[in-house]
């Protein structure tokens, strides 16, 4: 079973021509609404990939808690443990250029009253996977990582957003997942000193904490760093439509494919081949590619 401890929004997409200036007002005609979160939608792709999912986040009394709701529902998602909070349920602004890059806002509400004391011990079984990132408060992702890790579960920490990381957290996971930001901020947090260079940084992480360090480098592939060990893989040839759940389904089928037990090779191959098929529709959870799709163009990929 892969376990998702994290955020749920719903995310605001506004198309533009370009990023606003400061000062600067964009106009478009072109605008929606969509579930989103990056737990939420971690969820959403390890249920896709294959894997008995279920989602640990918070969500406000409102409407646009049964949106997210809803969706993870439709998603095979299981959604029975989500706490509910006072605050409104999470929102992001996404805003997504004419090269499909994007740009986001997120107003966390409910998200920052998730409790690791609410999760069961019941809900933690050993060979599991329990996946967890950034958009919850920091100090319940330890909490929940030390009882995973005592019940015999693996830990995947996706460091996204980019935060202060204290190193204890990124010595309880077994999987870090960071892009280039993300990996120069935790080498940062862990070593007291900066880097210049992320592929530096993620085989130090690897070396330092005795696990593994995989680094997401868009649309260049992945690498994964493990005992002095490096494995790349490329990314998919695609022309990108919306970049936006692209790191999310890269999480969520390494979770899912981690959990069946897969070896990294097969690992990396299907989460940038998901990656890759995520930025080719608009929105997040929508774009999230089915097992079949991403295994047939898994062979795709490149390894080195």
């Amino acid at each position: 079973m892969v376990i998702v401890f994290g955020s749920m929004n719903n995310d605001f997409f506004l198309n533009v021509e370009h990023f606003p200036l400061p000062g600067e007002t964009v106009l478009t005609s072109s605008s929606f609404v969509k579930p989103g979160g990056k737990g939420a939608n971690q969820a959403v792709a390890a249920s896709c990939a294959g894997a008995d999912t279920v989602f640990v986040g918070a969500a406000g009394n409102d409407e646009l808690a049964e949106v997210s709701l809803s969706a993870l529902k439709k998603a095979g998602v299981d959604v029975s443990y989500v706490q509910r909070s006072d605050k409104p349920t999470g929102m992001a602004m996404i805003l997504v250029d004419s090269s499909a890059e994007n740009s986001i806002v997120v107003a966390s509400g409910a998200n920052g009253d998730l409790s690791a004391d609410k999760v069961p011990d019941t809900l933690l079984a050993k060979g599991g996977v329990l996946v967890m990132q950034m958009e919850t408060p920091v100090s319940e992702n330890i909490k929940l990582m030390r009882r995973a890790k005592e019940k015999g579960m693996k830990c995947l920490l996706n460091v996204a957003p980019a935060k202060e990381l204290p190193p204890e957290t990124a010595e309880l996971a077994d999987v870090l997942i960071v892009n280039e930001i993300e990996a120069l901020s935790v080498y940062g947090s862990f070593f007291g000193k900066e880097a210049r260079d992320a592929r530096f940084a993620a085989r130090a992480l690897s070396e330092k904490t005795g696990g593994t360090c995989v680094l997401t480098l868009g649309g260049k592939g992945a690498l994964s760093a493990n005992a002095g060990e490096v494995l790349e893989a490329s990314a998919l040839n695609i022309r990108p439509v919306d970049t936006t759940g692209a790191g999310d389904a890269f999480v969520g089928t390494f979770a899912a494919n981690l959990e069946a037990g897969c070896d990294m090779t097969d690992i990396l191959k299907r989460s940038c081949a998901a990656a890759g098929l995520a930025c080719l529709k608009a929105g997040a959870q929508e774009a999230l590619p089915p097992r079949d799709e991403i295994l047939r163009r898994a062979a795709e990929i490149r390894l080195s």
